[in-house]
């Protein structure tokens, strides 16, 4: 090997290290990799910039804003809403047809934002059936990620494959291509979260299962100048009895006093540290008229309350509200945090936040519509406003690319641009809430592993590291050499992203199969599938959703996930080589 691949190869090991351990943010780790291609002139610095406006960067932030503009109207909610008033109160064709409704949108949707939508209302609806949401919440979020495999657009991972397979010589994946090995997949997927999962799932007690809005939040509340509570115990405040709100610690000046007893004597100006919930913690602050330290002059009328969930790769993690500037970019005031399973005592604006966490935020329907860009909405404690009579319009722009770009009749990216353009001409979605929409880490990420991904060609790394690989599973043939790397990349989904996976594994693929004279493409479409299909762990953003509301274990995805995720792997063997031959 020359000094070049060498290169490669250690900036290989640096990258799956670095997004396995998630030391840096992975889209810092992949702007790390690509500065050290040009620094080392592994690539001339116009192909490295290259990708970032690619054909595949433009489609994924397009489909972000689209997708803006469906949730935004309600259209997907409303799907859900009206599935539920025609079957009634029949409980398993509702749970059954619910999911079904939920892997067809996720299709065309982005599976997160799909169980997003949807993990609200299927708690209301768990609360209505009397069921309990340990065994309704995680096959929402298996059924969103079936439903990725149906479409070139049901996922990034799938539409980055396929943005870079022109690098290898192969023709991007064609709209519904994938379908001939999706859309069985889902299916069977689908029986099993009908009839199997549900013995397997656990019968979880929750502090959610009757009204999730009850979960025990913690919340700082200050005293203000005049108030009546001046120099009375807590006791003769209420707090408890009346309110059944806990004050684990008093912060007075710099001095914080833990674990205050009921004759303690709380003065102007104490905040109180207090566990309750959140329906408790809005009425003391109404009734008593406490206050947190940024609230002061808002007006409770033009205030919505709402719940996010703090996810990998948030830029809160491990920092606290005020390192993170968080009232400076949202203007939202965190009114109090829950962490499943573990008391902190401390105030909230010292704490440093893990994933898991949920925020309780107030703040106008503006301010907490920007949280959305780097935050999972989990509720809504407030009631939602959609603007419903711009729906049809929503529907119109999202279906015009699919039916140009699956017809041929337009390219997609181009039938996307016109849509987006159309959206924020009439106003279904603002300048503004297009570019917080756009998850730009997953923009860079994409942008500079493809930049890799070239690099990695044409050095000559991958057909150097494929020559090895050659001969080394030769033996196994064509099916043991396709099954080796669909179990690699379901491996690497377990601590990367799905698309890094994708794209580290893609080259040695691709150049084992012109080695031994095998179909590229067949190799291509299984690691496709493999890095869209995370089951086994928590750690893929939909089923994190549902990890914290469902009292869920790692345990509990293993005992689930992985018969699917085998079952994924079986059905893949048999589909592919037979629709994408050797």
């Amino acid at each position: 090997m020359g000094t070049e691949q060498l290169l490669m190869l250690v900036l290989l090991v640096v990258a799956l290290v670095f997004f396995s351990t998630e030391l840096l943010a992975v889209d810092v780790t992949a702007l790390l990799i690509l500065a050290l291609l040009v620094l080392f002139g592994l690539i001339k610095p116009d192909e490295a910039f290259q990708s970032f406006g690619s054909e595949t960067v433009v489609v994924i932030a397009g489909l972000f804003v689209l997708t803006r503009a469906l949730l935004k109207t309600g259209v997907i909610e409303n799907i859900g809403s009206a599935l539920q008033r025609y079957l009634g109160k029949k409980v398993k064709w509702v749970l059954r047809m619910m999911l079904a409704v939920i892997a067809g949108i996720s299709g065309f949707v982005s599976n997160t934002a799909t169980a997003a939508v949807f993990l609200p209302f299927m708690l209301s609806l768990t609360r209505r059936l009397n069921l309990n949401p340990s065994k309704t919440l995680m096959p929402l979020a298996f059924a969103s990620i079936l439903g990725g495999t149906i479409t070139v657009i049901g996922t990034s991972t799938n539409l980055v494959v396929s943005g870079i397979l022109p690098k290898f010589k192969q023709e991007s994946f064609g709209f519904f291509e994938l379908a001939w090995i999706g859309v069985p997949m889902t299916l069977i997927g689908l029986a099993y979260l009908w009839f199997v999962a549900p013995r397997l799932l656990p019968e979880r007690s929750t502090d959610i299962g009757t009204n999730y809005q009850l979960r025990d939040y913690l919340a700082d509340l200050t005293l203000p100048e005049g108030h009546a509570y001046h120099h009375k115990t807590l006791r003769e405040t209420g707090l408890g009895e009346q309110y059944q709100l806990w004050v684990l610690a008093v912060r007075r000046g710099d001095k914080v006093i833990q674990s205050p007893g009921a004759d303690f004597i709380v003065l102007t100006g104490d905040t109180l540290l207090l566990e309750g919930s959140s329906a408790n913690l809005m009425r003391v602050k109404s009734a008593l008229g406490l206050v947190t330290k940024a609230e002061e002059n808002i007006a409770p009328s033009q205030l919505k309350l709402v719940e996010l969930l703090v996810m990998p790769r948030s830029p809160l993690l491990g920092r606290t509200l005020k390192e993170y500037g968080f009232r400076e970019k949202y203007g939202c005031t965190v009114l109090g945090f829950h962490r499943l399973e573990k008391t902190v005592i401390a105030p909230v604006a010292r704490t440093r936040f893990q994933v898991g966490d949920v925020l309780l935020v107030q703040g106008t329907p503006e301010q907490t519509d920007r949280l959305k860009s780097n935050f999972v909405l989990i509720d809504d404690v407030s009631e939602t406003v959609r603007e419903h009579r711009k729906a049809p319009l929503a529907v119109l722009g999202f279906l015009f690319p699919i039916v140009m770009g699956a017809s041929g009749l337009m390219p997609f990216s181009s039938a996307i641009l016109i849509s987006v353009v159309v959206m924020l001409i009439f106003r279904v979605v603002s300048p503004e809430e297009s570019y917080s929409t756009i998850e730009w880490p997953v923009l860079a990420l994409i942008a500079a592993m493809l930049a890799f991904g070239v690099a990695f060609q044409d050095t000559g790394t991958a057909e150097a590291i494929a020559g090895y690989l050659a001969d080394w599973v030769k033996p196994i043939g064509p099916y043991g050499i396709l099954a080796a790397f669909y179990i690699l990349t379901v491996v690497l989904t377990q601590p990367m992203s799905n698309q890094a996976a994708a794209l580290v594994v893609l080259p040695l693929a691709i150049g084992v199969a012109n080695e031994l004279g095998y179909n590229p493409r067949t190799f291509a479409v299984a690691i496709t599938i493999a890095a869209s299909n995370s089951f086994i762990t928590p750690l893929e953003p939909a089923s994190l959703l549902v990890f914290g509301p469902g009292r869920y274990k790692f345990i509990d995805f293993v005992k689930v996930g992985l018969p699917l995720t085998l079952l994924a792997f079986v059905l893949g063997m048999v589909i592919i080589p037979w629709k994408w031959p050797f």
